[in-house]
C-alpha cells in the first residue's frame, strides 16, 4: 500500500529543497498522531477521531535558522489500533524516516508501545531507518519527560545502525515539533550519506 509513491523520493546524493522526504507516523491508538500531523499542517490544534486507515499530508518545514532551506515531508499517519498494526509494515517499506508517537502521560501503555516499536524497527527493510520518538502530551500532568521515555522504550537496544532521537512535544501548543523534525531531517541526511559511501565502496 502506498509503495509506488515512495518512488517520488529516490536516494539522491544531496537533497534539493524541492525534494520530498517520505516519513511514516506510527504509534499506539490515542497517542495523538493525527493531532500532531494537523498541528504541523495547519499550525493549530485539531481534535481528531481515531484513524481507521491512514492520512497523508505534504508538510513544508523550514530547517535551521536559515529560512532558505525548506524541506517537504510527505507524511503518512497510520492508524494505531491493534488490528491495524500489522499494516504498518506496508507503509514503512522504503521510508526515509519513522516517527513513533507515544502518549507520555499514559505510563501504563509504555510497555505495549516498546513492544510495537521494537517489532517494526527489527524488520529487515527498516534496519537503519532513522527513528524520531515524539513523547506527546507534555502539557498534561504526570507526562514522562523525553529522557525517561527514551529509557522505558529501551531505544539503546535498537540496531546499532539505527539513528534515533526522542523529543518531548505537545500537539496542543506545538512545542517540540520543530526541533524534532529538524533532528529527523539531520538523521535522514546522515543515513543517506552513509548509504552513498557504502555504495561507492562496492
Amino acid at each position: 500500500m502506498g509503495n509506488q509513491l515512495t518512488d517520488i523520493a529516490p536516494n539522491t546524493p544531496f537533497l534539493p529543497s524541492f525534494q520530498s522526504l517520505h516519513v511514516v507516523v506510527i504509534g499506539l491508538d490515542s497517542a495523538g498522531k493525527t493531532s500532531l500531523l494537523y498541528r504541523l499542517k495547519l499550525q493549530e490544534f485539531v481534535e481528531a477521531i481515531p484513524t481507521k486507515g491512514f492520512n497523508m499530508e505534504r508538510i513544508k518545514v523550514n530547517i535551521g535558522n536559515s529560512k532558505t532551506t525548506i524541506t517537504t515531508f510527505q507524511v503518512w499517519d497510520v492508524g494505531g489500533q491493534e488490528k491495524l498494526r500489522p499494516l504498518w509494515k506496508s507503509y514503512t517499506r522504503r521510508t526515509d524516516g519513522l516517527v513513533f508517537v507515544v502518549d507520555a502521560a499514559e505510563v501504563e501503555r509504555m510497555e505495549e508501545a516498546k513492544v510495537e516499536l521494537h517489532r517494526i524497527t527489527r524488520l529487515a527493510e527498516n534496519q537503519g531507518v532513522p527513528v524520531l520518538v515524539l513523547a506527546n502530551k507534555q502539557d498534561r500532568d504526570g507526562a514522562m519527560p523525553a529522557t525517561e521515555v527514551e529509557k522505558v522504550l529501551a531505544l539503546h537496544e535498537l540496531n546499532s545502525s539505527t539513528l534515533h532521537h526522542t523529543e518531548g512535544c505537545s500537539a496542543l501548543d506545538g512545542q517540540g515539533l520543530q526541533p524534532g523534525l529538524e533532528k529527523l531531517y539531520e538523521m535522514i541526511l546522515k543515513r543517506k550519506k552513509v548509504l552513498r559511501h557504502t555504495k561507492k565502496k562496492r
